[in-house]
Order: C-alpha cells, then structure tokens, then sequence
C-alpha cells in the first residue's frame, strides 16, 4: 500500500480509466428500454471489462468516458456464470489507461475504492475496507460465483462492471452487487485473470465441470456420518454426468436433531495438492486452477480411509442451471 496515497490521489489516478456503460436492448413490446451501469479499460486494445448482468441482450453498447467522450462498443465475449462480459472500442481516448488488474487475493482490513456511475452519477468513489474474501455469490441462474470480495464500501445500482480497487489501483475485483447495508460484493481479480483472456480471445470461457453435488461437513455432518473430523465436503448425487464415475454419493438418510442428513457418500478433503475444506476452495480450485478434460486427483475419506481417485472434468454445459459441483444447504 503506498502511504502517501489518498482517496483523492487514487480518484485522479483512475477515474479516467473508468466509463459509463449505456444500452438499449429491445422489450417484448418493441419499445426502446435503456439501461446503464460501469466498466473499466482492460488493455490499450481497447477491451472494457463490465459485467454479463449490464450488456445482457445487447451486442453493441454506448461508453461515455470521464471527460465527456463517447465511443460504440461491440461486446466481444461474455460469460452469465461469471457475471463477466468483454466490450472493445476502435479508439480509446488517450487519457483512459488500462487498470492493472491484481495478482494477489486481498486481505480482510485492507482499504478500498469501489469506482463507477451509481445512479447514473457518473465519476463517483466510495471508500471502505475488504470485509472478507472468498465468498460464494448466488445469483439469479441457480449457480454461484465463487472467490467473490465482500466489502463495506457502498455499491448500487449503476455500480456494476466498475472495478474495486486498492490504494495503489490495482484492480481486486469487478463490482457486482449490493446485499444489503455495508454489504457488497464483486468478482475477484483472480476470476477475472482467468476468464477475461479467453473472453476476449475466444468470446466464451469454458468452465470445468465435476458433476457432482456436495454438502459442507459441519458437525452435525459429521455426526450423523461417523466422521472423526469437520471439513470436507459430502458427495450426496454423483448422477449429474459421467465425469462423477469415481465417486460415490450417498444412498440413505439419517435423521438426527429433527434433520435429515444423507449419508455414506465419499468426502473429499482436497484436489491435486489443495485441501478442501468447503464447497467455496473446491469451486475457488476448480475456476481458478482447472481446465475441462483435465484430470485432478480427488482425495477423499471412504468408509474411514483416505483414498485418491483421479476424476477427469468435463465442461459445464451453458445455462446448465447449476455450477458442476452444486451446493446443498442445511
């Protein structure tokens, strides 16, 4: 963190690398509805990172920059599962420089900046600090984004697509939603590292897919299945696809404390060489380390015994309604 930085430095630094996202998607009804939120320069070709939720059902948007400038820009790649979408502009103004997207996760306590249009104001900062990291993000497709940033710094609607930055600018997430008072959330730098390139180069992201659905070990979890331990995550359905054939779901129910918990599935403790202790690091692995058709070595507690299976991942298929390794809530 630069000590020297204020809030009013960092606004200076990077507003003009922040634009406005206007479109005008048709309605059922044939009359013009606009709709706007924000974006950030990705690159000096001219690539705009935003989110899929702002350009949803446009291939051609309008981005007015901070001193007044307009340019048209196509969409180039978008991803609903990420929330994640791509616009390029022939000629970026010469004062937008890209945003350096950060390498590292940021730690809970450190200051941010969350950068954007709420409201339709444009040029607007609001300041706070990151809440948590990690988070799993449900949306409105029946999956979850996981590794999102929880911060206190407020976001609302406009806010969406502008970036979510630390004092020295970097970029550690894309701003996403509000969940309630000082309560926001965006989508992490390293999400965004991994799925942006192929977005841009591809126009879609391919995401690996384990074909199964899971349970968090909690010690009600762990009780009604004999476990010594908390941690993990219960294999309860491997029937969501082929990929799943070497684990095993579990067949029976117990009911305990007045709940009922399934029980006799596999438990896996970690990928390759990662530990597993929830369903947010499998989904955080899988998104950010894996690629669909690889091979990743499951390791799993089964009957009491540690055990590794190699599981090859397929690809989630689009609009599949879930995230490949669907959560079950208590």
């Amino acid at each position: 963190m630069s000590k020297e930085k204020t809030y009013e430095q960092l606004y200076t630094e990077t507003i003009p690398s922040v634009v406005s996202v206007y479109v005008t998607p048709r309605n059922v009804a044939g009359r013009a509805r606009s709709g706007a939120g924000s974006g950030f320069v990705y690159d000096r070709e001219g690539h705009v990172v935003t989110n899929h939720h702002v350009v949803s059902g446009s291939d051609e948007v309008e981005l007015r920059f901070s001193q007044g400038d307009w340019r048209s820009g196509g969409v180039v790649g978008r991803d609903i599962d990420t929330d994640l979408a791509v616009v390029q502009v022939a000629d970026l103004p010469e004062y937008a420089n890209p945003l350096p997207v950060a390498a590292d996760e940021p730690k809970p306590g450190q200051r941010v900046a969350a950068l954007g249009n709420p409201m339709g104001l444009d040029g607007t900062i609001t300041t706070g600090i990151v809440s948590g990291t990690n988070r799993s993000l449900p949306t409105g497709n029946g999956f979850a984004i996981p590794d999102t940033v929880q911060t206190d710094a407020a976001i609302n609607p406009g806010n969406s697509g502008g970036p979510l930055v630390t004092l020295d600018g970097e970029v550690v997430g894309v701003n996403r939603a509000r969940q309630g008072d000082n309560i926001g959330f965006a989508i992490s730098a390293a999400i965004v590292g991994r799925v942006v390139p192929d977005l841009i180069a591809d126009g879609y992201y391919r995401h690996p897919y384990l074909k199964v659905s899971t349970l968090d070990v909690s010690p009600l979890v762990a009780e009604a299945n004999g476990l010594a331990e908390t941690g993990g995550v219960l294999v309860v359905d491997v029937r969501l696809g082929p990929a799943s054939g070497a684990l095993v779901g579990c067949e029976a129910v117990r009911v305990l404390r007045g709940r009922e918990i399934p029980v006799g599935g596999d438990v896996i403790v970690g990928v390759d060489d990662r530990a597993v202790r929830s369903h947010e690091e499998l989904m955080r692995y899988l998104i950010t380390e894996t690629h669909p058709g690889e091979v990743v070595e499951v390791k799993l507690v089964r009957d009491g015994r540690r055990t590794t299976e190699p599981v090859t991942l397929g690809e989630r298929p689009k609009n599949s309604g879930h995230d490949g390794v669907s959560v079950i809530v208590e």
